[in-house]
């Protein structure tokens, strides 16, 4: 049996491996890293997880029904819905036909017009109805047209969806695809944003128990790759019939002509502070063209209070671009969440700069065409860079790549 090399232990790479050894295979995976999980990482925090980067398990994705335990996971939900702080006010808005308690306070929230609240619900219910081929097989425009050809004010899209989404998109003009707006609305309003009890980190580690005939080398760094040949900073050479890169391809090729992806990036810092302003697993949003801060949420009210000196953790991202220099990034962010949202945050306890948060994707599809995958004879590439920017995207390659490989067609 020909066994192939992965390169990249992240979320494309584990499934194209869980579904290589489902054929027979036993693939071997070279990780750069000490860890699974690519760009899905989870560290321990005062005793709690704290994510590389705000990310969420949205739990209607069809390729994470498929490949996760769910139960295992022991999901925790994110209520459906979002706190807009706005004129110094917390408004609190959310979908009603899933948690009666957002009814009250979404009706008489000062977020929008009657009429945008009336077109949000609308637009669930269309979506629920459209399928997946459908959405991606749609006409493309940027986010934020959409919003503005469906009717929606500027003061909804300014106060609600520009924050809401530049949190997803990570980036602040809503320029990504209307067809990922209408995928991720649709996964929203069929099912939760979750995340595992152990942090993000838990999907990949899951995955990764899967497997039972597949080798993964950890602190394997690729140096380049030379028809059939992977050559490692160690000095090793390796050799496989099928190479499939689960990673960014472009580093590994002296001659080869290869655009690299290009990224959107952010920061996640967690601070200490006194107590909790939202007092439930809910995601605040500071909107405004002038404020750094993005989207926060509170680790206790997601994981219960642990903390026996009876502080919280305070959960920050930042997407906005800045010149700024880190201390005076955390001073701003610290001066914000006290102007606007009458928040206390303390010490910083950790701060990530994720450079490659997010890739910048085009011409959006569920899952990467043959063509898209195979970049030389016997070397294919999977990740979510080549559909569009999502978990469920990264999963969908590496079953597309994987299926390549063993369906024994020349690639």
């Amino acid at each position: 049996m020909k066994n192939p090399i992965i390169i990249g232990a992240g979320v494309s790479g584990l499934v194209a491996a869980i579904e290589l050894e489902k054929t027979g295979y036993a693939p071997t995976i070279l990780e750069a890293t000490d860890r699974v999980g690519g760009r899905v990482k989870s560290d321990d925090l005062n005793g709690f997880p704290a994510d590389h980067g705000f990310q969420v398990l949205l739990t209607e994705y069809p390729e994470a029904q498929h490949y996760l335990d769910y139960e295992k996971l022991d999901l925790i939900n994110f209520l459906p819905g979002s706190v807009v702080f706005k004129k110094g006010k917390m408004e609190k808005i959310g979908d009603p036909m899933r948690d009666v308690s957002f009814l009250w306070p979404t009706t008489f929230a000062d977020v929008g017009s009657v009429n945008d609240k009336r077109l949000i619900l609308q637009l669930s219910l269309v979506l629920k109805k459209k399928s997946i081929e459908d959405i991606f097989a749609a006409p493309e425009i940027t986010t934020i047209a959409y919003l503005q050809d469906y009717g929606f004010s500027e003061e909804m899209i300014g106060d609600f969806f520009q924050p809401f989404f530049a949190g997803i998109y990570l980036e602040e003009n809503l320029e990504t695809s209307s067809r990922m707006f209408e995928f991720v609305y649709k996964m929203f309003g069929n099912g939760y944003a979750a995340l595992p009890r152990k942090g993000m980190q838990a999907i990949p580690d899951q995955l990764a128990d899967q497997l039972t005939q597949t080798t993964i080398r950890f602190k394997a760094v690729v140096n380049r790759i030379e028809g059939h040949q992977v050559y490692l900073e160690s000095g090793e050479v390796l050799r496989a019939e099928q190479i499939i890169i689960a990673t960014d391809p472009s580093p590994f090729f002296i001659k080869k002509d290869l655009k690299p992806t290009a990224w959107k990036s952010c920061y996640n810092l967690y601070f200490q502070a006194p107590k909790s302003v939202l007092e439930d697993p809910i995601i605040g949003l500071l909107p405004g063209k002038d404020t750094l801060v993005n989207n926060f949420h509170y680790l206790n009210d997601v994981y219960g209070n642990k903390n026996e000196e009876n502080t919280v953790i305070l959960s920050v991202t930042v997407v906005k671009n800045h010149d700024l220099s880190a201390a005076d990034m955390v001073q701003q962010v610290k001066t914000e969440l006290a102007t606007h949202c009458k928040i206390t945050a303390g010490e910083l306890l950790k701060m990530f700069h994720i450079k490659k948060a997010l890739p910048q994707v085009s011409d959006l599809t569920y899952q990467p065409s043959e063509t898209r995958v195979k970049l030389a004879p016997g070397i294919l590439c999977c990740g979510d860079y080549l559909a569009n920017s999502s978990l469920n995207a990264a999963m969908a390659s590496g079953r597309v790549v994987a299926k390549l490989v063993s369906s024994g067609v020349e690639v």
